[in-house]
């Protein structure tokens, strides 16, 4: 299946989006795509019966509709930097030897087509496509073997990034991950039976019409099974936590010479079988 949200910021409605690509309004089931959904995996057959039931009656979400963030503010946004090898190539680094973990703020998550907000006096706003994944089953210390038991599924991230907020500042790099707007999530969620591999998947992203990102996520060097447990030893994913497992190759930050964001620039990108998504950039206003 495949979980999306619509309807006005702050307001947001459960819907579906279904085989032939239209949208339906899934409020009768009862419950937004949150933690308490994921927390218990019955929902999942429970949302398919329904669908079974009501798809060709529930209201039709117009193609028009805003979307939003796919999933309910999570308990935690987290991030994985320099996880493709093409990309640790591309910035002249090399491959770590355990994951580098990093979070985002939810503060910055917004729908998959809403503007991206170039914050003030920044100069160095960069794209980044990446895979996320959203936990399912409450993990804590589990082994590689069990984690993908752990996964609800998949759904894709612009991991937008201030280059001198991020590495000229000092301190973490979630200052420069975390300005408003940075975390468009969407359009959907597809649950993992939908995404048998996916750590094959095609990846783009486009910047003004022309292609930045075109990678693989068969580039992941640390992949799914092994961020849930790597993850699952330091902390407890919690059902709707969103785990962001890096970037390939074409970020701003690595042309030559380095390219960010100015407003009116148009940034689309996809990763296959998990849609599309659009923002336009903008100057920050009060």
């Amino acid at each position: 299946m495949k979980l999306l949200r619509f309807g006005p910021k702050g307001s947001e409605k459960p819907g579906l989006q279904l085989e032939d690509g239209s949208r339906i309004d899934a409020s009768g089931f009862g419950m937004d795509w949150n933690h308490d959904f994921f927390a218990d995996p019955a929902n999942l057959g429970k949302l398919a019966a329904w669908v079974s039931t009501n798809a060709a009656s529930a209201p039709r979400v117009a193609d028009d509709t805003r979307l939003g963030p796919a999933v309910a503010r999570p308990g935690k946004l987290i991030c994985i930097g320099l996880n493709f090898s093409d990309h640790a190539e591309e910035a002249g680094m090399e491959i770590p030897a355990e994951p580098i973990i990093f979070f985002k703020a939810t503060s910055a998550m917004v729908g998959p087509n809403d503007d991206v907000v170039i914050p003030p006096a920044s100069e160095k706003t960069d794209w980044e496509v990446e895979l996320a994944f959203v936990v399912g089953k409450r993990a804590s210390h589990v082994t590689q073997e069990e984690a993908l038991d752990h996964v609800a599924g998949y759904v894709l991230h612009n991991d937008y990034s201030e280059r001198a907020y991020q590495l000229e500042r000092g301190g973490q790099w979630v200052k420069g991950k975390s300005c408003d707007t940075f975390a468009p999530i969407g359009p959907f969620v597809a649950t993992a039976d939908e995404i048998p591999d996916p750590e094959n998947l095609a990846m783009w992203l486009t910047v003004n019409g022309e292609t930045k990102q075109n990678g693989n996520s068969n580039k992941l060097i640390f992949g799914i099974a092994h961020l849930v447990s790597y993850l699952s030893g330091f902390m407890t994913l919690e059902p709707g936590d969103i785990v962001s497992t890096g970037t390939p190759p074409g970020v701003g930050m690595g042309a030559n010479p380095p390219q960010f964001m100015k407003p009116g620039d148009v940034v689309e990108l996809g990763i296959e079988g998990l849609g599309s998504s659009k923002q336009t950039a903008v100057a920050w206003r009060k």
